[in-house]
């Protein structure tokens, strides 16, 4: 099946326009799974947005440091529950995750049903109440496929038009009703997400009694590309190194003379320059037959780093850093393959007359501006 890339696609309303809102959303990827937070603080405005955002953090923090989703949830759970008996700020939550596989767990607590959305047709998730909680803790569970997806609600949607003549608001099945009658009208599934709150507000009149929060995690087939730079620590395992990146699924870009010599060694294969080195504006462009991209290091890394986010049109398209860029800019998950072998010429003054940081300096940046981006990035090291 290749990489399952879970695309998240969120559209937002404050209950007023000039307050935070207080949903707040937040989403963590790792190799296995993709965990999507759906938090709604009691209230509106700044007094509701501060505990939702401190609950997506608590989750986001205890994931990091090795809880299980289950573990972490029903610790927040306990939490919140205390801060409602003693009259303080608390937010109420769903959180979602989808394996590699399409396997998908949905925990939700005080907050509206799950609605599975196919190609065809959307229908609500079944959910398992959970017990041992005083509030409403439920599990729902469901394998998704390519093109299929879930969607989250704050219960400013579900509510819709309470009050303003629907006695009980719109609710899981008015809304599951909505996005049928949708799809059968021709609506893609990622423009559900902008429709659905459309109508929310059509329905409260255009005068909101909530936060709104439409959140879908829609499973499309994940664009990967790898990249592999500098030659492993030990020369014995060049073989075995290139090999593992080959046999890698996505695109394949070298970045790096000497691992690049060492690549079409390995093929037995050519390595031929296809640009002459033009100074440190242009870094020089290589070709091995079999890859997508073979660049110089360092100083392509560098400017990678130093433009990454900047308009693309500004780019020099005859510089090979800007083909880098619009490559990595389509993935949803870059491999790094990263050689540990020392460079002499790293060790150059002139780099560092002029600002250009070693491999070993620059990687830790740009995998960081990478993973702020939202892009799922793994690391090996050789």
């Amino acid at each position: 099946m290749g990489y399952l890339h879970v695309e998240i696609i969120t559209e937002q309303l404050s209950k007023k326009v000039d307050k935070p809102c207080g949903d707040v959303t937040e989403t963590e990827r790792d190799k296995t799974s993709t965990i999507h937070f759906l938090c709604d603080g009691v209230g509106s405005g700044i007094k509701a947005n501060i505990p939702a955002t401190m609950a997506a953090a608590r989750l986001k923090e205890m994931l990091r440091n090795g809880f299980t989703l289950r573990k972490s949830f029903s610790s927040l759970v306990s939490t919140m529950e205390d801060a409602r008996k003693n009259d303080k700020p608390c937010a109420f939550f769903s959180a979602a995750r989808i394996l590699n596989d399409g396997i998908a767990t949905i925990l939700t607590y005080e907050m509206p049903g799950v609605i599975f959305i196919s190609n065809g047709y959307a229908a609500p998730l079944k959910s398992i109440p959970q017990t041992g909680f005083e509030g409403i803790v439920s599990e729902s569970n469901c394998s998704l496929k390519i093109g299929e997806g879930i969607l989250l609600v704050s219960d400013g949607i579900t509510q819709a038009g309470m009050g303003k003549g629907i006695t009980n608001g719109w609710g899981i099945d008015g809304l599951n009703k909505f996005i049928n009658k949708e799809l059968r009208a021709g609506t893609k599934i990622k423009e559900l997400p902008k429709q659905i709150l459309n109508e929310a507000k059509r329905l409260w009149q255009y005068v909101p009694a909530d936060d709104l929060t439409v959140s879908l995690l829609f499973c499309r087939k994940g664009r990967v590309v790898n990249l592999l730079t500098g030659p492993p620590e030990n020369s014995e395992n060049d073989a075995q190194v290139i090999n593992h990146f080959l046999r890698t699924d996505g695109l394949k870009i070298i970045c790096g003379a000497t691992t690049a010599k060492i690549a079409a060694r390995v093929l037995k294969t050519e390595l031929s320059i296809e640009q002459e080195y033009g100074g440190f504006i242009t870094p020089p462009n290589y070709e091995i037959d079999g890859i997508d991209l073979v660049t110089e290091g360092a100083i392509t890394l560098n400017q990678l780093y130093n433009v990454w986010g900047e308009d693309f049109k500004k780019l020099d398209k005859n510089n090979p850093v800007t083909v880098l860029v619009a490559l990595l800019n389509i993935a949803d998950r870059i491999n790094f393959f990263i050689g540990k072998a020392k460079n002499p010429a790293e060790g150059d003054i002139s780099f560092k007359q002029i600002g250009i940081l070693t491999r070993e300096k620059i990687l830790p940046l740009i995998i960081e501006k990478f993973r702020a981006d939202g892009k799922l990035v793994d690391v090996e090291e050789f």
